[in-house]
């Protein structure tokens, strides 16, 4: 009774570390993190891929505002999983980085860059009392001197440097689909046909465009942009994973 107790009070304490080294409340936001909606990032030789799960829990919610996928600079995208309050936090907090850069350095901020200060702002919230840490992770793509790079973020505040990755629900089996058919190699187009079959591998029936969001960040002139319903859904049938009307009618009949 004594050690659930004890164990409590460290539950309780931002600030505090429990005996065997763990901040619990970073792992609380770990867990906000897995609850949310899968997000999918993969770098290719032209650039990079984000691809997120919007799912859309009513008919009557306007598809628009569910939003995931953010633009922080004309270079660099984020997309997002977990609470979607502190995502949009942390979005505006890049989209200041990334203008004071350029305002201060007239270039644009390095994707590294931005990485660290957001990471170092996730961080402060994990020692300091009366906050508590974000329940999110972000995965921030863009062009830095012509390279695709690619990033996560913690709720510890680590920053961790991918291929691919996902982040959010199914992360595992998304992962492990990757990890099995992801290649140097790849092209662009490439890209954003090995992330809409890694979302349906954990989707029963299919994708479909309303459902899913779709950016990539190129090494060319266009940098960063994001795909329409139409090119989602052409994208969705020749990969094969493009869900039947039936199935659509069925699912909206079960909700």
């Amino acid at each position: 009774m004594q050690g659930q107790s004890q164990q409590q009070a460290y539950d309780r304490g931002i600030t505090i570390f429990s005996p065997d080294g763990r901040l619990y409340q970073v792992e609380y936001a770990r867990e906000a993190v897995k609850r949310g909606t899968a997000s999918i990032g993969i770098r290719t030789d032209d650039g990079v891929v984000l691809a997120v799960d919007k799912r859309i829990r009513s008919p009557l919610m306007e598809r628009t505002s569910v939003e995931k996928i953010h633009k922080a600079d004309d270079h660099i995208g984020i997309a997002s999983a977990g609470h979607v309050a502190d995502a949009r936090q942390l979005i505006d907090f890049a989209r200041r980085q990334a203008q004071v850069n350029q305002l201060r350095y007239g270039e644009p901020i390095g994707v590294e860059t931005l990485t660290k200060a957001v990471t170092d702002h996730i961080q402060q919230y994990t020692q300091v009392g009366g906050a508590r840490p974000f329940g999110v992770a972000l995965i921030i793509g863009g062009i830095e001197d012509g390279e695709p790079r690619l990033y996560e973020t913690d709720p510890s505040g680590t920053p961790y440097e991918w291929q691919a990755l996902a982040v959010g629900a199914d992360r595992g089996d998304i992962e492990d689909y990757l990890e099995a058919n992801y290649s140097d190699d790849l092209s662009l187009d490439e890209g954003v046909d090995l992330a809409l079959e890694a979302l349906a591998s954990v989707n029963d029936g299919g994708l479909t465009p309303e459902g899913i969001g779709l950016a990539t960040v190129s090494v060319g002139d266009d940098g960063f942009g994001q795909l329409s319903d139409d090119e989602i859904e052409s994208r969705l049938e020749a990969a094969g994973v493009l869900a039947d009307e039936a199935d659509e009618d069925d699912e909206d009949d079960e909700e």
